[in-house]
């Protein structure tokens, strides 16, 4: 490999639109920057900001357990439309909307226009910087400090400096107040904005420190002029009451001091910290930038993925090489995008079906966490291509909603343990999003698809979370509970039961035994019983009792198990494939007839309405199944479908229709799938390689029985595994020339040559 593929992506043009912003994050805070010289926007966002609606009793999960019994009783005599009464009446209810805060704006006058422009985003760094002459921005989210730090430069800068929160869809009744103080260093700006109805309201404030010149208020904000440079921090935060704006101040003004704090005020909870001595001398941009970097940049450079691409296609801006839908530098830079944007909007929380981001206060499907297949596709690399910072960001959404999803449990089905909501806007774990044609209050096999990254991640580094560990007890309490009728064999039977968002063709939506709910039931028994043996019988007793899948007249594995019950093909939604991505239940080297069920029910399935999260799960699953062309053609479907914004972050639907982070965030997933797969027993390498790659380098991405690999191919149908295994143990090795035991020894590296054809 020469070269080597580019980790940043840049245009040379200012962003027009918000979604070609260049995004930078720290999983708190989001930073949306145009870079547009002479009226520079940086749009702010943050994980808690959630528009509030007054009505906290709407919220809560319909109280129907009392009625279920007659209900399963209906559902079992054959009723198909039995489901569509079990509600309490009302309306399809949104989550709470995602939205901006307000935008930084920095004026400039009229200058000469003739000089080249570049803007650019660093995913190694999390800088994103424009330039012109000698004009220079560069922005970047702060992960020890949490903070977004601005710094611009220029000879005899003048620039008007505002917070302004016109941004389109911000409520006409928001209440806005303004504050601007001159301060030593330049100036002190807040913008507090109270939600209507409300006693919520956030409150952005920004420290400007100005080198050179003068600094003046100009109500809303200030101008500065003849300046040589300025430094802007800004933070916001979501409160009750009034915030204490001089004290925010004053945390900002000791980090522009280098007065850093043993727990900096509102940086992220277990990032690392850093004393003023170990930063280089420079200027507060660099001493900010230096602390940073320890984070964010040690958890970038983990993986790496190198196609070989040419270096001329490599060079192009993003906007010209999506242009190139089989360009390999496409796939390098999607993948490098892919992994730092979900980096960056992981932390607080996990990534929001907009990342961290948005620019519009009207946000589809309320910028929500949806969690029957958008979440986990988004996260489905976190484990393997080396990224905890993730699966921690997930693991406390997960633990912060648990006692919900216990209500959850109660009220719907009158048991023990937990069941997940299918909507949450990041704070209220509670089911209420629901409806006659989504009816999600019926869907149980949440809480197993939720805690299945986090056992991923504590195979992956050999330990065990007690909180994971507890919780996938409680999974399997609700199993206990719910799991009492049986059908006419004398199995029990899930019921009801949902396959998120499908129905059957002769059938409403919610019915019996979905092979979905069936996958989940089992997993979440089986791996509730390997963490706890003293309940190990009982619960793998109840695994046991269970129906199989169904293989339908089509040879394809059937979305309900329950017999009589018809496929509906064209769906954008996998639920029926649950076992196959992301459990190991169904697998060619383990349940070959169900694996080929599996692909016969994958090549029969639908785009629907060309979803970018169906296409990438389509092309998942084919990974697991073996099947590189289907990955092609499915990859193929989002790179030839414009589905990518010039920031690299991607849209929900074709031609760049609604701003949507599924696409980004799971490519790199992908990617990864086709080469390396791996269980807590079992490396499969080169699984499902597409004739489009032919050649290629992945370095740095872990498995899960606790080894860091390195992979290498050529054209020539040769490949080389090195494997650095922590521990030590015999695996099965499968690669395309076969099956093989492999011992490891943990500290010894393990070189593999295989071929791949």
């Amino acid at each position: 490999m020469t070269g080597g593929p580019v980790h940043g992506t840049w245009e040379p043009e200012p962003a027009a639109r918000w979604e070609d912003a260049f995004l930078s994050g720290n999983g708190h805070h989001g930073a949306l920057v145009f870079g547009d010289p002479r009226a520079d926007r940086t749009v702010v966002t943050h994980h808690t900001l959630v528009r509030p609606d007054g009505d906290d009793e709407h919220r809560r999960p319909p109280r129907l357990a009392a009625g279920l019994p007659a209900l399963q009783d209906r559902l079992l005599a054959g009723d198909t439309t039995a489901a569509e009464d079990f509600t309490d009446g009302r309306p399809l209810q949104w989550v709470r909307p995602f939205h901006p805060a307000f935008q930084i704006r920095l004026n400039r006058p009229p200058d000469d226009t003739g000089h080249p422009y570049r803007r650019s985003v660093d995913f190694t760094t999390g800088e994103t910087t424009a330039t012109r002459s000698r004009w220079t921005s560069r922005v970047f989210v702060s992960r020890a400090d949490d903070v977004i730090v601005q710094h611009v430069t220029a000879p005899h800068l003048t620039l008007d400096v505002s917070l302004d929160p016109r941004l389109p869809g911000a409520p006409a009744r928001l209440g806005i107040g303004h504050g601007a103080v001159l301060t030593p260093e330049g100036a002190l700006l807040s913008l507090r904005a109270r939600y209507p109805g409300s006693d919520l309201a956030y409150t952005g404030v920004t420290l400007i420190a100005v080198t050179g010149g003068t600094t003046k208020l100009v109500p809303p904000g200030v101008l500065v002029e003849g300046a040589t440079e300025v430094l802007l921090l800004t933070r916001v935060r979501r409160h009750t009451g009034d915030l204490d704006v001089t004290a925010e101040g004053r945390a900002l003004r000791d980090l522009a001091d280098g007065d850093f704090p043993d727990g900096p005020d509102g940086a992220p909870e277990g990032t690392p910290q850093h004393t003023p001595h170990d930063a280089p001398a420079g200027t507060p941009y660099d001493v900010l930038l230096h602390r940073h970097l320890a984070a964010h940049r040690t958890a970038y450079d983990r993986v790496t993925l190198d196609l070989a691409a040419a270096p001329a296609e490599r060079a192009l801006p993003g906007s010209a090489l999506l242009a190139r839908p089989r360009s390999a530098a496409l796939l390098e830079r999607l993948f490098a995008a892919g992994r730092y944007h979900l980096l960056s909007a992981s932390g607080l929380l996990p990534p929001r079906l907009t990342g961290l981001w948005t620019g519009d206060w009207n946000t589809a499907w309320s910028g929500a966490f949806t969690t029957n297949a958008n979440l986990n596709l988004q996260t489905a690399s976190a484990a393997a291509a080396a990224l905890p910072e993730v699966t921690e960001a997930h693991a406390a959404l997960v633990h912060r909603q648990l006692p919900d999803w216990r209500d959850n449990a109660r009220a719907i089905f009158g048991t023990r343990g937990i069941v997940a909501p299918s909507h949450t806007d990041g704070e209220c774990g509670h089911t209420y999003h629901f409806s006659r044609e989504y009816p999600l209050h019926l869907w149980t096999a949440g809480a197993d698809w939720l805690l299945k990254p986090l056992v991923d991640h504590d195979e992956t580094y050999g330990t065990r979370d007690p909180r994971t560990v507890a919780a996938l007890a409680e999974a399997a309490l609700f199993y206990e509970d719910f799991l009492t009728r049986t059908d006419a064999d004398g199995r029990l039977a899930v019921v009801p039961s949902y396959s998120p968002e499908n129905r059957p063709a002769n059938a409403s939506w919610g019915t019996v035994d979905a092979a979905m709910d069936l996958s989940a039931a089992r997993h979440a028994l089986r791996t509730a019983a390997d963490h706890h043996p003293e309940h190990a019988d009982r619960w793998r007793a109840l695994t046991d009792r269970l129906p199989p899948h169904r293989i339908n007249a089509d040879g394809a594995l059937a979305e309900w198990a329950r017999p009589g019950l018809a496929d509906t093909y064209d769906h954008r939604h996998l639920s029926h494939l649950y076992g196959v991505w992301p459990l190991d239940e169904i697998t060619p080297h383990d349940t070959p007839e169900l694996a080929a069920a599996a692909r016969r029910a994958l090549e029969l399935r639908g785009a629907e309405n060309d979803s970018a999260h169906g296409h990438l799960h389509h092309a998942l699953v084919a990974a697991r199944l073996g099947d590189g062309a289907r990955v092609a053609h499915a990859l193929g479907r989002v790179l030839d479908g414009d589905y990518f914004h010039a920031s690299l972050m991607s849209a929900h639907y074709p031609h760049r229709d609604v701003y949507n982070a599924d696409a980004a965030h799971a490519l790199p997933a992908v990617l990864v799938e086709m080469l390396v797969q791996s269980t807590p027993g079992r490396l499969v390498l080169l699984p499902a390689l597409p004739a489009t790659c032919p050649e290629g380098e992945l370095r740095g991405v872990r498995t899960r029985f606790g080894a860091t690999l390195d992979l290498t191919w050529t054209p020539d149908g040769s490949a080389t595994a090195v494997l650095r295994p922590d521990r030590t143990h015999r695996i099965d090795l499968r690669t395309p020339s076969g099956a093989e035991p492999l011992d490891l020894v943990a500290g010894e590296d393990r070189v593999i040559s295989v071929k791949t054809r």
